[in-house]
Formats: C-alpha cells, sequence, structure tokens
C-alpha cells in the first residue's frame, strides 16, 4: 500500500510555526512507528496571494483534490484587509471546503483536567467536558445566492441569502448520527425554525433521517440562540450537536472558549469518500493568524497537533495512535507547561512553541 498523503499548508502569520510542530510528530511516527507519510507543502492565503496574485493556485488546488488529508495552519493578516474581497486570505480557504465538498465541519471541545481552572467558567460546569459540533461547512449563507451590495433608490444594501437543499441537510445530519453512535448516542439540532423557512425544512430533514435510519439515537431540537445559551450555562448537557453553517461558526466558538483558548481546538472538514475510501479531509486549528505575535514563538501548537491527531482518526483509521498523541498532550499539560495563552492570573514563565512541540515529542518517546 502506498504511504498515507499529506498535503501541508502552513498558510501565514503563526500558521509556518504551529505547522512546524506538526512535522515533528509526522517525522515521529516515521522514525518510532514506522508509519511513513509523504508530505508536501503550498502556499494558501495571503502568502499565496504574494506569490500568485490569489489566495489558493489552481495547481494547489488540484493538488488538496489528489491527496488523502490537507493540513492546514491559518491565513490572513492585517497587511491584506484592503484587498478586493474576491482575493481576500480567507477566500482561499473558502474555495478549498467548496471545491472540495468538505460538508461536515467536526469541532470538538474538550477540557483537559489540567485546564479546568482556567475556562472563564466555573471549573464544575466545564470540568470533564467533552462535546462535538457538526457544522454544515458548504452551504447555508456564506455561499447562497443572490449576494453582494447593491444599490436600491439613493441607499445601498446589503443581500446575503440563507439556502439549504434536502439533501445538504440530510448528509451533515447522518454524519452528526455517525458519530454520536461512537459516543454517547445523543444529537442536540439547532436551528431557527422559529422565524426561517430554512430552519423549518432543516427540523423536518433531520428527524426524518433519525426516524428512518438512527431511531438509537437519543435526537433532541433547539433553537439557536437558546442553544448559544445552555453552551455557557450547562455544556456538558450535549453530546453532538448539529447545525448549519451560520449557526455553526457561532456556537464552536463560543464553545471554544470553555475549554480555556482557542490554541487548544482542532476541528476536521470532511467530505464523501475518495475512491481509496478514505474522506476527502482538511484539518485545521480553529485559532486564526494572530499576526500579532507571529514570529515571536509565542504561538501554542497544541490545536495544530490535535488537528493532526483528528487526521489520524478520521483520514487513516489510526485511533489507537490518534489516542497516543491525545495523551501525550494531557501529560504535557498535567506536568504544568504551558504557552503565554495558557497562563493564568498566577502568572508563571511560559515555554516556547517549539518547546511545547519538543515536549509532546518526548512524552510520545515515554508511551511507548
Amino acid at each position: 500500500m502506498p504511504n498515507p498523503s499529506i498535503l501541508i499548508l502552513a498558510g501565514d502569520g503563526i500558521g509556518p510555526e504551529v505547522m512546524a510542530e506538526v512535522s515533528k510528530i509526522i517525522d515521529w511516527f516515521g522514525a518510532k512507528r514506522g508509519v511513513s507519510f509523504d508530505v508536501s507543502e503550498d502556499l494558501v492565503g495571503g502568502c499565496a496571494y504574494d506569490r500568485h496574485g490569489v489566495p489558493l493556485h489552481d495547481d494547489t488546488m488540484a493538488k488538496a483534490q489528489a491527496v488523502d488529508a490537507v493540513l492546514l495552519g491559518a491565513v490572513g493578516g492585517p497587511k491584506y484587509d484592503n484587498l478586493d474581497f474576491s482575493v481576500k486570505p480567507e477566500r482561499g480557504l473558502l474555495r478549498l471546503r467548496k471545491e472540495m465538498d468538505l460538508f461536515a465541519n467536526l469541532r470538538p471541545a474538550q477540557c483537559f483536567d489540567a485546564l479546568a481552572d482556567f475556562s472563564s467558567l466555573k471549573k464544575e460546569v466545564v470540568a470533564g467536558l467533552d462535546i462535538m459540533i457538526v457544522r454544515e461547512l458548504t452551504s447555508g449563507i456564506y455561499f447562497g445566492e443572490p449576494r453582494g451590495i447593491f444599490t436600491e433608490g439613493n441607499e445601498r444594501v446589503g443581500i446575503n441569502t440563507q439556502r439549504y437543499t434536502e439533501s445538504e441537510i440530510d448528509r451533515v445530519a447522518r454524519a452528526a448520527f455517525e458519530l454520536a453512535r461512537k459516543r454517547s448516542g445523543r444529537v442536540c439540532s439547532m436551528e431557527k425554525a422559529n422565524v426561517m423557512e430554512s430552519g423549518v425544512l432543516w427540523r423536518e430533514v433531520v428527524q426524518k433521517v433519525h426516524d428512518a435510519d438512527y431511531p438509537d439515537i437519543a435526537l433532541s431540537h433547539m433553537y439557536a440562540d437558546n442553544g448559544a445559551m445552555q453552551l455557557v450555562r450547562n455544556p456538558k448537557q450535549f453530546d453532538v450537536i448539529v447545525t448549519d453553517n451560520l449557526f455553526g461558526d457561532i456556537l464552536s466558538d463560543a464553545a471554544a472558549m470553555l475549554t480555556g483558548s482557542l490554541g487548544m481546538l482542532p476541528s476536521a472538514s470532511l467530505g464523501a469518500p475518495m475512491a481509496n475510501g478514505r474522506p476527502k479531509a482538511l484539518y485545521e486549528p480553529v485559532h486564526g493568524s494572530a499576526p500579532d505575535i507571529a514570529g515571536q514563538g509565542k504561538a501554542n501548537p497544541i490545536a495544530t497537533i490535535l488537528s493532526f491527531a483528528m487526521a489520524l482518526r478520521y483520514s487513516f483509521d489510526m485511533g489507537e495512535d490518534a489516542a497516543r498523541v491525545e495523551q501525550a498532550v494531557e501529560t504535557v499539560l498535567a506536568n504544568g507547561l504551558r504557552t503565554a495563552d495558557l497562563l493564568g492570573p498566577e502568572g508563571g514563565t511560559p515555554v516556547s512553541t517549539a518547546q511545547m512541540g519538543d515536549a509532546i515529542v518526548a512524552a510520545l518517546d515515554a508511551s511507548l
């Protein structure tokens, strides 16, 4: 069998720094576990615009379509704020998601025991938290037509269209139910069926899929605004949350802060299976490019390392090795190592991006 193939798109800001630590983990698997990956690298975002005049070159898009998994760092920065909307760095990421048809975005929110005191919520509210938000990623208001800024009479109007088909809702609902079968068997579907027709359709389709094929899963429905309140009131009531593109964007960022830092949270964006049975897949940390700390060795690489762990689990069927990486992260945190974003009010001396990566590699060595 050929080696699994990975395309690394480190991107902008802190992207190259955190991705360098993932490369250490990939190298460790080759040296210590006998698992080699065929790794290639390319550009996305602002750095791609600087080189090619577009945030994602067609050749890079073709590479992304051909590999087993894409690992992405981050895109954007103030340098690119005045670019035309069509060539902003974020358009490169949106193109990847759209053309790879990555319809299911998996955003876990897990609170490591060592960081339970670091959340802005009380420890008893977040300790042991382990939820998964499944966000529909390729449709909804971010892609619907018509869209744009138009002139009506003597003023301008901005228009975005929320649009979903039954099949788009069906497939992301199935992704959520399948995940729930491997977890605690509970799905909460969130929308705004009280005021939006797209929400009415969403609720009807999710219920239909459940009744036909997943009656073993406990399904509940909740309005998305109430869901946001419940996430900060009692987050452990949830197991898997499935929702649309816009609400998923908002709710997953809210859930991210329950754990204390965006620097801790990975994500996976999955599509339909390829010829080899592996899903089209892109893995990336939740955090942005953080240009204010780029190049200073302050970035937390854990979210990107955990994104690679998700690749091991969902793209390469290496669940035990994914758990090994996650346990190495837990061990390092339990030993008190912290990057700057993880220092509490009491302060302390932070470790650098590279030191955190080295410590995780050392913990992997100790796990053998």
